[in-house]
């Protein structure tokens, strides 16, 4: 980790990458404290104490939200952009095909996400100007609210999205899920205090000591699961051509059990959260009844988001994971997996060693996701409600992938000092 921490600063590249998504991050804390105007934070707050969907939010925009700022929702928008996109690649041949034109097709279908997040932040944007109508100053034009509000929540969403655009092309990590990092980290000093506040009102401190233990415990697990991977042996066959002697090495695929990462934890959240956060701008019981049973600590919402998070897992490896493409081209090299006949075999087998090792992946991934809200209603220490296990499991995976990314820098550099 040392060695990590004294690159980023030794490296000329990569101390620019990291200072620049450094500035871009403090842009975004930034942007979290500008509120919209016409906002009177007495009734804010008042709004904000009815329920816990909005609190749920308001830890992917580290704060954000409560504040009620230009930057109130977030990434989130983006991401929901991005779910869209990648379900009509699948369904709409057109798409398909344009997916597979390389760096072209994928800037034409980025282009796409982008006008759909502005789409969606703009009716985000239009309902939460509605649901906030109640927290308005006394006296202010609704209409100039409406109009301020839709045009400040969809112009910072979509600045929100253009900073981790940049993030993802100019600096370190992928932009999208570092800024939901950055946002929950900054939740974090916030939660500690509440804790200490509930230790000294009479609560049980052996409790906490047990609430720490199992997010410990959960911190574990979760760097073994990342880290954890299946390793194919493939064998490659000698070669003459020319004078010359080609293959005869042994080399290995590596599967990980969890090939999405912390992607199907934020897709779904934000699927389970999208339309909650819609249904909570409608004042009409039946909805709000609903809406407590997806809230975050509803039961329905729990056994939704266990299956969804199953669903994104299976569906992000089979779109990011192609068994027949790689078994075409160790087939195509020579290549053959020992015991396992070239072609159509090896991507058969392929998909049986990946789908088992996704089962495995899913599994451990929903358990994840809930187990905090368990050991909190066992321990009745709620003042780290909001940082679940779906906040450690982002927190956790982005740090990994930033700490690896990091150290893939600094292994070029080496290779690049050596053939200078």
């Amino acid at each position: 980790m040392l060695n990590v921490i004294s690159g980023i600063f030794n490296i000329a590249d990569l101390r620019r990458k990291f200072l620049y998504t450094l500035g871009m991050i403090v842009l975004f804390r930034l942007g979290a404290h500008i509120p919209v105007a016409g906002i009177d934070p007495a009734k804010l707050a008042n709004l904000f104490g009815r329920g816990n969907i909005m609190g749920f939010l308001d830890l992917f925009t580290g704060g954000a939200l409560m504040r009620f700022s230009i930057f109130a929702m977030g990434i989130i928008p983006f991401i929901n952009a991005s779910i869209i996109m990648q379900l009509l690649t699948v369904v709409i041949p057109q798409l398909e095909e344009l997916s597979k034109e390389g760096e072209a097709g994928r800037k034409q279908i980025q282009r796409y996400t982008r006008y759909l997040t502005v789409v969606l932040a703009s009716f985000q944007a239009f309902g939460m100007a509605f649901w906030m109508r109640g927290a308005m100053l006394d006296g202010y034009n609704f209409t100039l609210f409406l109009a301020g509000t839709v045009i400040s929540l969809a112009a910072g969403s979509t600045l929100v999205m253009w900073f981790s655009e940049l993030i993802t092309e100019h600096g370190i990590g992928n932009g999208a899920s570092l800024l939901i990092f950055v946002g929950i980290v900054a939740r974090i000093p916030a939660y500690i205090a509440q804790t200490v506040t509930l230790v000294r009102g009479g609560a049980s401190l052996i409790a906490v000591i047990i609430l720490a233990a199992a997010f410990l415990a959960m911190i574990v697990g979760i760097v073994i699961i990342q880290e954890g991977q299946r390793r194919i042996q493939v064998q490659y066959a000698k070669r003459i051509i020319g004078r010359k002697m080609y293959g005869g090495q042994s080399t290995y695929i590596p599967l990980r059990i969890n090939q999405g990462g912390v992607i199907p934890i934020i897709f779904a959240s934000s699927v389970l959260l999208f339309p909650a956060t819609i249904a909570q701008f409608i004042p009409n019981p039946v909805v709000q009844k609903i809406v407590g049973w997806i809230s975050p600590s509803g039961s329905l919402y729990m056994v939704l988001f266990f299956a969804l998070i199953f669903f994104f897992t299976y569906f992000y490896t089979a779109i990011t994971f192609n068994p027949v493409e790689l078994a075409d081209n160790i087939k195509k090299y020579g290549g053959f997996i020992t015991g396992i006949r070239p072609g159509r075999p090896t991507a058969s087998y392929l998909e049986y060693i990946i789908t088992r090792l996704t089962l495995v992946g899913a599994l451990f991934l929903a358990t994840v996701a809930i187990v905090p809200t368990v050991v909190e209603g066992v321990t009745h220490i709620t003042s780290f409600q909001g940082l679940g296990g779906t906040a450690l499991l982002i927190m956790v995976g982005v740090a990994m992938d930033l700490v690896r990314q990091i150290e893939t820098h600094l292994i070029t550099r080496q290779y690049e000092g050596l053939l200078a």
